[in-house]
């Protein structure tokens, strides 16, 4: 999988990061928005962006939504839901702003596969043997994407990143 050092998925794309530092390098804690806000504004969004000088959209309690869902239901729900509202977030700011997704134990539940660049969601119990097909759910394994954050050379991914998705 190619990584990035670069600050870019800070202003554009669309981003997973799991690493504090990183999240905190783009907003302070009251900005970041709740799913349930993201969801509602699709379709509706603010002219201003709450971070990084209206450049960036933080947004959590994605992956606590996916602990709440059985494995099918998470699928679905993802691929149209949350996929939908990128989409419309992408079109709506023309592809000139960066959306985030915190996902603080995204560390030990994103899984990359080096071989073909997939990338899986561990579920949560009771689901623990089941993993989502993150990457093709949400991106449909475009393997020039994601590239892995670093935010240093030699560090642990900070999270993925994604310029475009379609």
């Amino acid at each position: 999988m190619k990584y990035t050092l670069d600050t870019v998925w800070q202003r554009r794309g669309t981003s997973w990061i799991w690493d504090e530092e990183a999240r905190n390098q783009v907003c302070a804690a009251d900005e970041v928005w709740s799913i349930r806000q993201f969801l509602r504004a699709a379709g509706n969004w603010p002219e201003d962006l709450p971070s990084n000088q209206n450049d960036t959209l933080v947004v959590a309690g994605l992956d606590g939504c996916l602990d709440l869902l059985s494995p099918s239901e998470a699928e679905a729900w993802l691929g149209d839901a949350v996929k939908g509202a990128i989409l419309s977030f992408q079109a709506h700011y023309e592809s000139e702003a960066a959306l985030i997704f915190w996902l603080p134990s995204g560390l030990g539940r994103v899984k990359l596969h080096p071989a073909t660049d997939s990338v899986e969601w561990r579920c949560a119990a009771p689901h623990t043997d089941s993993m989502l097909a993150f990457g093709r759910i949400l991106w449909g394994e475009a393997n020039e994407y994601p590239q892995e954050i670093l935010l240093r050379e030699g560090a642990k991914p900070a999270g993925l990143f994604h310029l475009r998705i379609t």
